[in-house]
C-alpha cells in the first residue's frame, strides 16, 4: 500500500507555536505549540519571508496555503496553483501533496508531488516564484517519476543544498524505501552527469511503511527525518516521526542505538500521546528563535481531523528533542 490520498484531509492549517523555552517533563513528547485561525493542514511545509511572514503550504488542490506575522495565528488564502498544470492528469491528479518550498538564489523554489491513488505511478514536479506567494507560481514540470514496475515511490520530495553547494533531493514512500538524487542547482532537476538514485531508509522486513524525508545538516552530522507507519486514518492513525543521522549526505543513516536506516531503523522524534495522534509529514525550519519541527496530526477531540503542529527542537544531546 502507498500513503494514503491526503484529499479531503487538507485544507486548513492548524498548528503551531507558542512554545515553552525549556523541554517538556510531563510527557514523553510535548503538545504542539498553540496556533488559531485556518489550522487544518497535512503534509505542511513553512518558510518566513524577509519580511517576517510565515508562508505555509500544504497537501490538498493545488496546493493549499496559510500565511501568518506571528507564528500563531493562521489565514488561508489561494491555491499555490490557481490553474493546475496540465500533465498532472497523466498522473490521474486532480491534487497535488506534500509540498517543499525553499529559497534559493533570489526565488522561492517548491517541489511537490502528484500521484495516481494507492499506485506508484507518481512524479515529482517544481515550481518557482518571485515572490513564494499563492498565483505566482510558474510550474517547470517533472522532475523525477516512477511507475508501477518501479521499486520506489516518487513523491514527498525534500531539497538539501550542502555546504558545498551541491543539490540533493530525497524523496519517497513506501516500497524500497527512502531514496536521494543530485540536481542540478540551474535547473532544479537531476543532474544530467550523476544518474545514481541512493538509498537512504527501507523497512526489509514486516510493514514498507516509511516516507516524507527530510534532511537537515547541523554541527557536522547530516540528520534524516522520516514518518514511519500509516498516516491519513484519522484517530485510527499510526503515524511517527523518527530520525537518524550520517557523516554524509547520501548515508549510511544510523539511529541513537546504532541501527541502520536502510534495516528499520529509526529514533523516535514524536509520536502519538493524548489527543495528538499520528504526528508526521514533517519538515524543518530554521527560525530566529531555533529549528522548528512543523506537521500535522490527527485531533482526537476532533473526529481526527488533520491539524498543524509546531514545535522547537533542541539539539544539545546530539539528537532532535521536540519541546
Amino acid at each position: 500500500m502507498s500513503r494514503t490520498s491526503r484529499r479531503t484531509m487538507l485544507l486548513a492549517v492548524p498548528a503551531a507555536v507558542l512554545l515553552a523555552l525549556t523541554p517538556t517533563t510531563a510527557s514523553a513528547y510535548p503538545n504542539p505549540g498553540t496556533v488559531t485561525g485556518s489550522t487544518v493542514v497535512h503534509d505542511p511545509t513553512m518558510i518566513r519571508t524577509s519580511a517576517g511572514r510565515y508562508l505555509l503550504y500544504a497537501t490538498g488542490g493545488g496546493l493549499s496555503h496559510r500565511t501568518s506575522t506571528d507564528r500563531i495565528a493562521f489565514t488561508a488564502g489561494g491555491d499555490a496553483f490557481s490553474t493546475k498544470p496540465g500533465w498532472w492528469s497523466s498522473y490521474g491528479a486532480t491534487e497535488a501533496w506534500a509540498p517543499d518550498i525553499s529559497y534559493q538564489g533570489g526565488k522561492y523554489l517548491m517541489y511537490y508531488a502528484v500521484s495516481t491513488f494507492g499506485s506508484n505511478k507518481s512524479a515529482i514536479g517544481l515550481a518557482g516564484s518571485s515572490t513564494g506567494l499563492p498565483g505566482s507560481w510558474t510550474d517547470y514540470g517533472t522532475v523525477y517519476t516512477s511507475t508501477t514496475s518501479s521499486d520506489y515511490n516518487a513523491i514527498d520530495p525534500n531539497l538539501f543544498v550542502d555546504d558545498d553547494g551541491k543539490w540533493w533531493l530525497s524523496f519517497g514512500s513506501w516500497w524500497t524505501g527512502l531514496k536521494m538524487i543530485r540536481i542540478d542547482p540551474a535547473t532544479g532537476k537531476q543532474l544530467s552527469g550523476d544518474a545514481t538514485r541512493y538509498a537512504l531508509a527501507s523497512r526489509p522486513t514486516g510493514t514498507k511503511a516509511v516516507e516524507a524525508p527530510f534532511v537537515v545538516k547541523r554541527n557536522g552530522y547530516y540528520y534524516l527525518f522520516a514518518s514511519y507507519d500509516t498516516c491519513c486514518a484519522g484517530t485510527g492513525s499510526t503515524y511517527k516521526v523518527k530520525v537518524g543521522r550520517a557523516t554524509a549526505v547520501t548515508g549510511p543513516y544510523y539511529d541513537k542505538n546504532g541501527v541502520a536506516m536502510t534495516n528499520n531503523g529509526g529514533t523516535a522524534v514524536l509520536e502519538s500521546h493524548g489527543r495528538y495522534i499520528g504526528p508526521g509529514g514533517q519538515s524543518i525550519m530554521k527560525d530566529a528563535d531555533g529549528d522548528l519541527i512543523v506537521y500535522h496530526y490527527y485531533d482526537g477531540n476532533d473526529n481526527g481531523t488533520p491539524k498543524l503542529g509546531i514545535n522547537l527542537l533542541s539539539w544539545s544531546t546530539g539528537w532532535p528533542v521536540a519541546y
